[in-house]
């Protein structure tokens, strides 16, 4: 049965090093139509990957470097930006040349495989790995295996609202998400329904403490708050407090029936100049299937939910 996972996450495993030590090892992979992982160290003139293997020289002609490279519907920034990344691939066969033994990959054909046998049977609920690729200020895109793309929105990122997804994610996170819907070929994703509920997040607080928040939001009422990804409080007016600054917070109420926490800030804190990475997420549901999310608590007067 094939894994098929985000491109690296097969990069030093035992089975897949035993696969590329030698060329016995890869024609037995040419049988098994086996999926494996190595890192591309060229991108040749003509958009052929060189591939880094241990016995031999691989190469994934541009043709097999991706899914619609042929068509002309995925550009060749899509192989360029490979080089010194992992590359997923099937073996073809292992051929000579002027410079030696080498072996024929393909890349686009462990796509395929992964499209037809795992993409195909996914269904809107269902909760996946994922890998960050890169960050646009309307979302995030991720590799959902193989190296297949997919795009997680980023109102769709958490339900505390953030500036930019580099606020929550950084390039090269594994992540989980949840399949939203399927929209012409293309597979839609959302994350912040994998962050817990209201009354989940809110449990892990109580009124009399004073703990550590971010700034997401400054108001003429008020200033926004976030104690955690899926929850944030409103803190009074305050001057001289600025977004994705830290703070710290007194909690002075929370009030469940309207989903509210209340807060004041005690102090805040400038930046550093070397931004850290966002904290690892933790997740209250990271497997299996949801058919429906309900955020808000039970006595709220405004319901939020999502159906998948």
């Amino acid at each position: 049965m094939f894994n098929y996972l985000p491109e690296g996450l097969l990069l030093g495993t035992a089975e897949n090093d035993s696969c590329l030590r030698s060329a016995d090892a890869l024609s037995e992979c040419i049988r098994s139509q086996k999926i494996l992982e190595a890192r591309c160290c060229v991108c040749d003139s003509r958009h052929d990957l060189i591939v880094d293997l241990p016995c031999m020289r691989g190469v994934i002609p541009r043709e097999e470097g991706a899914l619609g490279i042929t068509e002309g519907t995925t550009k060749d920034i899509a192989l360029i930006s490979r080089v010194n990344k992992p590359v997923c691939f099937v073996v073809k066969e292992i051929s000579r040349d002027e410079y030696g033994e080498y072996a024929l990959l393909s890349r686009r054909e462990a796509q395929e495989m992964c499209e037809r046998d795992f993409i195909s049977k996914l269904l809107p609920g269902d909760i996946i790995n994922a890998k960050v690729t890169h960050l646009e200020q309307f979302g995030c895109f991720v590799d959902i295996g193989c190296g297949i793309p997919s795009l997680i929105p980023i109102d769709l990122i958490s339900v505390s609202r953030i500036s930019h997804p580099s606020d929550r994610f950084y390039v090269g996170q594994n992540i989980r998400a949840v399949i939203k819907s399927f929209e012409n070929g293309r597979v839609c994703l959302s994350h912040k329904e994998l962050l817990g509920t209201w009354e989940q997040n809110a449990q892990k607080f109580s009124q009399g403490e004073t703990v550590t928040g971010i700034i997401r939001s400054v108001e003429s009422y008020g200033v926004f708050v976030e104690l955690a990804p899926n929850l944030a409080g409103l803190a009074e007016p305050r001057d001289n407090v600025f977004i994705n600054q830290s703070a710290s917070v007194y909690i002075k109420a929370i009030i469940p029936e309207k989903m509210k926490i209340k807060l004041v800030i005690v102090d805040t804190f400038e930046p550093f100049d070397d931004v850290p990475q966002p904290d690892e997420l933790k997740y209250f549901i990271d497997e299996g299937h949801i058919d429906r999310w309900h955020y808000s608590s039970e006595s709220a007067a405004k319901q939020i939910e999502t159906i998948f």
